[in-house]
């Protein structure tokens, strides 16, 4: 009965971990096997017998009965009177089987063994763990806040597994508390030492895919086609996308009628700015459309270097480069083009640099920031937008205005 009673308390990880019985019976005995190999030397004479149903376990050693003062090897081997002691017809070359008790094996190697099935229970556990998360690789998956770190957010989902959403691999404007629900794809599944290492992100351009297939019904049904997804995450991100049916519309299915349909996921994102555009094998238009809602008005390509130089009205160079410089960058990373933007006579135009005798360099590198690199490309603006544009003084853009005006007037 001791056996029965050993099992069963070792079942409560059964019920802790979710683990079938039949396993469960299944490490208990590689669990008493190396007891016995411990306790005996070898356990290659002993039968182990399950019952996974009613949880019963029996432990039977095989010896061969032989003359007294013969036993070579006890573990294999008995004497002739102690073999009579359990039944006293023994006769020599005969098989004896004998049932072990747990007690026998002694306190200590009983808690050895409540241990190495603990052990063996939690590597079963994480192996499972392992694979099931490896197997979501890139999908989306929705965990609550457990914990909020410096560098990164502890979530767990549903079934108290524990994911990492880094720093990172956050969008710069989330904000988080404890208990929210968090969405985003599983990045990487690895396993450090026996445990699960499970990275989520938010900010990997698969998770604008995923989101998409979610929300856009046409794409969830292989009808629209996301080609390639680039962001920066938080701020701008661009989606090419394509269809095989020619009836289909894929950018207005995408954004739906007034955004309806992708502002959820700007929202999730967000608002993140979202251009979803068509996709195309022609090279120069998939550029001049990577550049909207800027209008080129030419492009001449090098296909060796991969550098695309791109001429727009200097009214259109802004809206090419974007805030920040974002537009172009994404034009580019989408492409997989270096876009130059240059302006229509722009040999008339003079290089900011070239004023740094009387504007500071530090004042130059604020309008190259956002994409005003020339006399002109400045004064093409107006004094109330380029200080909504910059982080600089009204006063200051004025003097910068006065100066480059005066290069023109001479």
């Amino acid at each position: 009965m001791e056996n029965l009673a050993l099992i069963d308390s070792f079942s409560e990880f059964k019920d802790d971990k979710l683990i079938d019985r039949v396993t469960l019976m299944s490490i208990l005995e590689d669990v008493f096997r190396n007891a016995l190999k411990r306790k005996f030397g070898d356990d290659d004479n002993f039968d182990i017998i399950i019952n996974p149903d009613k949880g019963d376990l029996e432990i039977w050693r095989n010896r061969v009965v032989v003359a007294d003062g013969e036993v070579e090897d006890p573990n294999q081997e008995i004497s002739l009177s102690e073999a009579q002691k359990i039944e006293s017809d023994y006769e020599i070359g005969e098989d004896v089987a004998e049932e072990v008790k747990l007690i026998d094996l002694g306190r200590r190697s009983i808690l050895a063994l409540r241990q190495n099935l603990i052990s063996k229970i939690h590597e079963h556990d994480n192996t499972n763990i392992f694979k099931y998360f490896k197997e979501l690789e890139g999908e989306i998956y929705t965990a609550e806040v457990h914990h909020i770190r410096h560098r990164a957010i502890i979530l767990l989902d549903d079934e108290g597994n524990e994911l990492v959403l880094p720093k990172d691999k956050q969008i710069p404007s989330d904000f988080f508390r404890k208990g929210d629900n968090v969405r985003g794809i599983i990045e990487s599944v690895e396993l450090k030492g026996n445990k699960p290492s499970i990275v989520m992100s938010r900010a990997h351009p698969k998770f604008l895919e995923k989101l998409f297939e979610q929300e856009i019904p046409e794409v969830f049904d292989g009808l629209i086609n996301v080609k390639k997804v680039v962001r920066i995450p938080g701020e701008k991100a661009k989606v090419a996308v394509d269809s095989y049916d020619d009836r289909i519309d894929p950018v207005g299915a995408c954004v739906g009628m007034k955004g309806s349909r992708i502002h959820g996921i700007v929202r999730e994102l967000g608002n993140e700015n979202i251009d979803v555009i068509n996709y195309t094998t022609n090279t120069q238009l998939f550029i001049t459309r990577a550049l909207s809602p800027a209008k080129v008005t030419s492009i001449k390509l090098n296909e060796e270097t991969k550098r695309a130089e791109v001429i727009l009205k200097p009214e259109e160079v802004s809206k090419a480069i974007g805030r920040g410089g974002h537009n172009i960058r994404l034009a580019g990373y989408l492409t997989g083009y270096e876009i130059d933007v240059l302006r229509e006579g722009a040999e008339e135009d003079v290089e900011l640099s070239e004023f740094s005798d009387e504007i500071e360099e530090w004042i130059i590198k604020e309008f190259e920031k956002i994409g005003l690199d020339t006399a002109k490309s400045v004064l093409e603006n107006s004094l109330a937008e380029l200080v909504k544009r910059t982080d600089l003084e009204e006063e200051t853009i004025q003097e910068v205005i006065n100066i480059l005006k005066e290069e023109f007037e001479e």
